[in-house]
């Protein structure tokens, strides 16, 4: 307002008017379609059903450690689904009623299973084809929102390992506690993340083949899991990987040389 090639005249603002309207559009049809989803699930109890069958499909596995990360991953795909369109308030009451309550039965603790469902939900709006939050960034900045929404995806992966760190390990939200715990769960936590995510992106200290990128996501989730076996197999691995990419590197630019 103090610059006068900047300032807001009256032509500018008719002009912003203008340019808000057009920008509303793409993200008032994303939301009304979203409304329209919500409303057939809540209305028609599908999303009760959807847990009942979870619980159902999930008590025939016997290793309870599958039988967590299978609940825990269709939790997540149920809480991203019903948080399409929904305000944060909105998506944190319908995950409270309808998702946690089967990630407590599995004796996750209750603040531990509500973060879970709450972190999930609120990745809907990043999360192709109906992510909120793309189509208003896609609308600002020009470029299309599904590749917006699949960009932000990436870059947010971290979003979606986090809250299973929630569960296997509660030390992490200061949950039956020790200071030493929290240090140890937060520094694998660190290092599973980043291996998930150099192995998604496929660039670590140079670029990953397909087998690197499976080895080290598959290192990033073990050390998730948060136990002191799978910890430091996964640990050996990634930070292996990185030394010796970071050797090959220097190979190849002696080679250049």
């Amino acid at each position: 307002m103090f610059r006068k090639d900047t300032r807001l005249n009256l032509r500018r603002f008719f002009d912003a008017l203008e340019a808000a309207t057009k920008n509303i559009v793409g993200v008032a049809v994303a939301c009304a379609i979203a409304g329209i989803i919500v409303g057939v699930v809540t209305l028609t109890g599908l999303g009760m059903i959807f847990t009942n069958a979870m619980i159902s499909m999930a008590d025939g596995i016997g290793n309870p450690v599958i039988r967590m990360a299978i609940i825990l991953f269709l939790c997540m795909l149920a809480s991203i689904i019903l948080g399409l369109g929904v305000p944060t308030t909105a998506k944190y009451l319908i995950m409270a009623v309808i998702t946690a309550p089967v990630i407590v039965s599995l004796g996750v603790p209750v603040l531990a299973a509500h973060m879970f469902v709450f972190f999930c939900a609120t990745d809907a709006d990043i999360t192709p084809p109906v992510g909120l939050a793309g189509y208003a960034a896609s609308a600002i900045s020009g470029g299309t929102p599904m590749r917006t929404c699949i960009l932000a995806t990436k870059l947010a992966i971290a979003d979606f390992v986090i809250p299973f760190s929630f569960a296997t390990n509660p030390q992490m939200l200061f949950i039956d506690a020790t200071f030493w715990g929290v240090v140890t769960v937060s520094v694998t936590a660190l290092i599973g993340i980043v291996g998930v995510a150099a192995g998604l992106t496929g660039y670590f200290a140079r670029s990953m083949n397909w087998l690197e990128r499976v080895i080290i996501i598959t290192a990033g989730i073990a050390m998730i899991n948060h136990n002191m076996i799978s910890n430091l197999i996964g640990g050996f691995i990634i930070f292996g990987m990185f030394f010796l990419q970071v050797v090959l590197n220097k190979k190849a630019v002696k080679v250049k040389a």
